[in-house]
């Protein structure tokens, strides 16, 4: 039953994010972006988590807006930590550790 409603919610999103611009990859079918011009937006998707990274905040915005929209996120901010990993961003890269 479990795995029915995960299935049914992940079709859900697909159909939403691939009605937004979004394409799924190829090589790994949690990973979904989005090129406009200059502008990129990456969303990787693990269990209940979302995780939205990219060059430009306006459309990452959108983006988060428009998923709220129709799934109720949760914003939990600038990331910390996923997967048990901390990561950090600076002028100079992302850290990780």
């Amino acid at each position: 039953m479990l795995k029915q409603a995960s299935r049914q919610w992940f079709a859900k999103f697909l159909e939403a994010i691939c009605s937004a611009g979004y394409v799924q990859s190829r090589a790994d079918y949690s990973l979904f972006t989005s090129k406009r011009g200059e502008s990129f937006t990456a969303l990787l998707i693990y269990v209940d988590d979302i995780l939205i990274t990219g060059n430009d905040s306006v459309r990452i915005a959108i983006t988060k807006q428009f998923l709220h929209n129709d799934f109720h996120l949760k914003d939990l901010g600038i990331l910390k930590y996923i997967f048990g990993i901390e990561v950090s961003a600076s002028k100079k890269g992302i850290f990780i550790s």
